[in-house]
């Protein structure tokens, strides 16, 4: 294709969790319970007593970040999240019927969270991913115009603050190699129409010339989740969490995406191109 060149991108640093649905099964239970959480467990009370002190600080941390205020106590009493701590991995993985390679599974419609006793993985990295996902859509709901993007941003960027310079690092990298998707492509990625085949994609190089961007499945998904989380660190940082709690009221409120950036953004920017030349701007620092 005349005026255009062609990219293939190294391995990418694989950033996201993909998790199914936590079914706990109708068994014996012992039971700790802290402010926000109950966590469900047998014979590990150590363990428990640790997931549930972590996923305190976790909620406390994020809830303020987010923004999130709620005076109605919906994470209180009987309507606490529900953490099920099984006693080992293969009873974690029979009882959930989960993949091999997961530390944790979350259910969002009945919020309830699973892994098993010892998985420092899970407490450090899968427990605050998926709190981050239950305060967010309990904060926004489900009928706004939520990009995934923004959702999974938020879940990847709330997890340790040294994975999050890690982050923005491996995103630097990305614009470096002229790998970066335009935001435009990952407002619309649907994560349900990736096969086994590889993927070619227009990109604007840091020249503002068109490129080929050729990416296998998992480097498209890997590619989207880390440019998920360094936007939302971006905007967050960059602009300060009052804004960026005021452009998820917005999105909670029903208005359009680009309507929610015009309103807590106007000073600097006001619909997603703009948004992504910022971005671009920074990445190239």
């Amino acid at each position: 294709m005349k005026g255009m060149r062609i990219f293939l991108p190294a391995a990418l640093f694989l950033l996201c969790l993909c998790l199914s649905p936590a079914a706990a099964p109708a068994q014996e239970w012992d039971t700790f319970k802290v402010d926000h959480f109950i966590i469900f467990h047998q014979d590990e009370e150590s363990f428990a007593r640790k997931v549930g002190e972590k996923a305190e600080r976790y909620y406390n941390s994020i809830a303020h970040d987010m923004g999130y205020a709620r005076y109605s106590k919906f994470w209180s009493w009987e309507n606490r999240v529900k953490i099920y701590i099984y006693p080992d991995k293969a009873e974690y993985l029979k009882n959930t019927n989960s993949p091999e390679w997961t530390e944790g599974l979350a259910d969002y419609k009945n919020r309830s969270i699973a892994s098993y006793a010892g998985s420092e993985n899970f407490t450090d990295n899968v427990l605050p991913h998926e709190i981050a996902h239950l305060i967010f859509r309990d904060f926004v709901g489900f009928k706004g115009d939520i990009p995934l993007w923004l959702d999974e941003g938020i879940a990847q960027w709330w997890t340790t603050s040294q994975k999050n310079q890690l982050i923005q690092n491996s995103a630097k990298k990305l614009y470096e190699r002229d790998a970066i998707l335009s935001l435009d492509d990952i407002t619309n990625f649907n994560i349900q129409d990736i096969g086994n085949f590889r993927y070619v994609k227009k990109v604007q190089t840091k020249d503002g010339s068109t490129a080929i961007l050729i990416l296998s499945p998992e480097q498209l998904i890997n590619t989207f989740y880390l440019q998920a989380a360094s936007l939302v660190g971006f905007m967050r940082e960059r602009y300060g969490q009052d804004r960026f709690a005021r452009f998820c009221r917005d999105l909670r409120d029903e208005k359009p995406l680009e309507k929610a950036l015009q309103s807590a953004y106007a000073e600097y920017f006001k619909d997603l191109k703009g948004l992504e030349k910022a971005w671009r701007a920074y990445l190239a620092k």
